[in-house]
């Protein structure tokens, strides 16, 4: 049985997968070769992560796919419905990356508070020719500590990303279309924890409470933070997106940063990706990734193996 894992799969699912008796393939394959690919090499199982789609055309022209997965959450390049309704195994991995991708989201927080994304840009240009100078330029930064954090989406990422917020010394406020209360648990190193309830309100109370707002939503057909909404925000908020490109107005986030209404952004994923935009990439109050929220070694490792044991289940029932 043949595993072609397109985008990539860590070494210890290669190693699962191959304890059961699988062949595991890493080419990569063009996005309109795919079809092609797996019928002449009789690939069983495709999986990818977010940079191949698997469509309604490959699904119709695969009649011997079995497992279509997904390394990691969000499932919008997958035509699920469809795969399903043609008996068409889709997996995922919504448990593997939460805690890595909420990292990223502090990484983009303490960037942005203090300038670390532009001073980087700056420092091996001026710093030795204008220290004072840069020195006085970054020297107006904030403490997250003490601060509103507000989460649209309180899944298993915003818990995840509660969990940081409130070990820090954050207030959590959050909103979810499908959640009314969650129950976060912050453990700690020696095996002690603390449990909190987190309240879910209005996403219009958040936009006005929150001192930064991080995004941890699916796609969406519409904006969720647009011009109108960003009027709505504190001076100085800062706005954070490692969940998926389109769920904010770039265009209006721009103008925001430009008037000094959004103090930074922080973005890992984009409206035009792959091919950002070139007012964003350039802005000097965005800092920027490119689409790496569950990009680490631990991350990955957890979504080769679940993916691989997900697999080997599904064959032997």
């Amino acid at each position: 049985m043949k595993v072609l894992a397109n985008d990539g799969i860590s070494k210890s699912g290669i190693l699962a997968l191959e304890k059961g008796g699988f062949e595991v393939i890493t080419t990569k394959v063009a996005q309109e070769q795919v079809a092609n690919y797996v019928n002449e090499n009789n690939v069983s199982v495709v999986l990818v992560r977010s940079a191949t789609k698997v469509r309604k055309d490959i699904i119709d022209s695969c009649p011997g796919l079995k497992i279509i997965g997904r390394g990691g959450v969000g499932m919008d390049n997958i035509d699920v419905d469809y795969a399903k309704s043609k008996g068409i195994s889709v997996i995922n991995t919504p448990a593997s990356s939460s805690e890595s991708v909420a990292e990223l989201v502090f990484a983009h927080l303490f960037s942005g508070v203090r300038f670390l994304h532009d001073s980087n840009r700056n420092m091996p240009l001026e710093g030795d020719s204008n220290f004072e100078g840069l020195k006085k330029a970054y020297a107006n930064g904030v403490e997250l500590r003490g601060k509103t954090l507000g989460i649209v989406g309180i899944g298993r990422i915003g818990q995840a990303t509660a969990k940081m917020a409130l070990g820090l010394g954050m207030k959590v406020i959050a909103s979810d279309s499908f959640i009314e209360k969650v129950d976060v648990k912050v453990e700690f190193f020696d095996g002690q924890s603390i449990t909190t309830t987190i309240k879910t309100q209005s996403l219009e109370s958040l936009f006005k409470e929150a001192d930064f707002i991080t995004l941890h939503v699916p796609a969406q057909d519409g904006y969720i933070i647009g011009e109108a909404e960003l009027e709505t925000m504190k001076s100085g908020v800062g706005i954070v997106n490692c969940a998926r490109g389109g769920v904010i107005d770039e265009v209006a986030l721009v103008k925001a940063l430009d008037s000094g209404k959004v103090l930074f952004a922080g973005l890992d994923v984009f409206e035009n990706e792959p091919n950002p935009e070139i007012t964003i990439l350039m802005n000097q109050k965005i800092s920027l990734t490119p689409h790496i929220g569950a990009a680490t070694l631990e991350a990955q490792d957890r979504i080769g193996t679940e993916l691989a044991s997900q697999i080997i289940s599904i064959f032997k029932n």
